[in-house]
């Protein structure tokens, strides 16, 4: 039972520190994104992954906002990277996606990419990019950001009460927050059914 409380006490920790004005600057950049026409694409990798599939909907649906994932088409994704590497699978994805200045690609990651420690190359490639292309950089990260917070244009890091748990909590903590974005009323487009349901 110690074990439970310690983790709850950890995510009640977490969600008090969260830096408020972070997600505040993410919504305003997604705000500007939908004003503009603007295309969001999510990436990440294991967990982040699966995260981006899930916010792909949840843009689209729920705040009309046109979005995408790489890892959502395996078929394509497993021919990339045999085709062209690991290291650069997200970037060609992009560069087929006509990535532009009035796009925005939006980072799930426990770490942020790191080229020097060789963890999540695929991502850092991706956002020098995006960077090149004039393309806006948006994360939700855990640690210390990595790369993705070093050069975003709008990141939070998710606060580390427990070094062991970091993945975990980060990972459960992008899915609070992009939840938080999709429903917060400067985005939300459409109402959710339940939330209609009588």
């Amino acid at each position: 039972m110690n074990e439970i409380k310690r983790y709850l006490d950890e995510v009640g920790e977490i969600a008090r520190k969260i830096d408020v004005a972070s997600v505040e600057k993410l919504i305003r950049e997604l705000k500007d994104l939908k004003a503009r026409g603007g295309r969001l694409f999510f990436l990440g990798v294991g967990g982040g992954a699966g995260n981006a599939g899930h916010a792909v909907n949840d843009f689209r649906k729920i705040a009309g906002i046109e979005s995408y994932a790489p890892t959502d088409n395996v078929s394509e994704l497993s021919a990339r990277i045999n085709d062209e590497g690991w290291e650069g699978v997200f970037a060609s994805w992009l560069l087929g996606s006509r990535l532009n200045e009035k796009d925005a690609v939006f980072v799930f990651s426990v770490g942020g990419g790191s080229i020097e420690k060789n963890i999540s190359p695929n991502i850092v490639r991706a956002v020098e990019y995006a960077k090149r292309v004039n393309a806006r950089v948006l994360g939700i990260v855990g640690r210390d950001g990595g790369y993705t917070a070093k050069v975003a244009n709008a990141c939070v890091i998710i606060p580390t009460p427990s070094p062991e748990r970091v993945t975990v909590h980060t990972e459960s903590f992008q899915a609070v927050l992009w939840h938080l974005i999709v429903s917060h009323s400067a985005l939300k487009m459409c109402e959710m059914k339940w939330e209609g349901t009588k």
